[in-house]
């Protein structure tokens, strides 16, 4: 599982916990780690030293584990490897997650401006793709819009220009499918967003909408 940013009721819905092997953190952010300590009842919840300590797990602290950027990590029957990101967070990263059972590569990365490694083989890519500059600065002169949240979405999420750019820099041959997160409710063009990396990338496109 990576992140659990949503009511843990929900969670309960959709996941066999008791099966459940672990869960990936990104950031402390709450959208992404509002049911960590529920999940940690479940299962082990892993993150960034720096994640793991701006969290409060409570008794369940002792089910967590401490992962290390660019450094192997092996889940259950997965390979995990974490990777920094940017934001403002204390410690945040994204994730290359190999399925020794299917032979696939996954690579996550949300909440980030910019992804510094480059990356091979990957079979399914969930990235995140927040905002357009020009509806953004549109939003933003016409007032609905502040500007330290508009300093802050340039500093600390992915626009779709540099997204075009990240995918462009990657070998997709074995790319099956591209999911596109954590669009903004009032900067993003689902469509055109959806549109541009599928013309851009060739490969299927979905928009992720929690």
């Amino acid at each position: 599982m990576i992140e659990c940013g949503i009511q843990f009721k929900k969670i309960q819905q959709e996941i066999d916990l008791p099966s459940l092997t672990g869960c990936l953190i990104s950031h402390e952010h709450k959208d992404h780690a509002k049911s960590c300590k529920e999940i940690a009842r479940y299962a082990k919840v892993y993150g960034s030293l720096g994640t793991l300590q701006a969290l409060d797990f409570g008794a369940y602290a002792f089910n967590t584990g401490v992962l290390t950027a660019e450094k192997q990590h092996q889940i259950g029957t997965f390979t995990v490897v974490p990777f920094g990101t940017e934001h403002d967070a204390k410690e945040p990263m994204g994730f290359l997650v190999y399925s020794k059972v299917l032979d696939e590569k996954l690579l996550f990365a949300t909440d980030t401006y910019y992804i510094r490694p480059t990356f091979r083989g990957l079979d399914y890519i969930m990235i995140e793709c927040n905002y357009q500059t020009e509806l953004l600065k549109h939003n933003l002169a016409a007032g609905s819009v502040s500007s330290s949240t508009a300093t802050r979405l340039f500093s600390s999420h992915f626009e779709l220009q540099n997204v075009k750019k990240f995918l462009s820099s990657l070998d997709l041959t074995r790319t099956k499918r591209i999911y596109l997160l954590h669009l903004s409710e009032k900067n993003a063009n689902a469509e055109q967003m959806k549109r541009e990396i599928m013309e851009l990338t060739g490969k299927p496109v979905e928009i992720c909408k929690e």
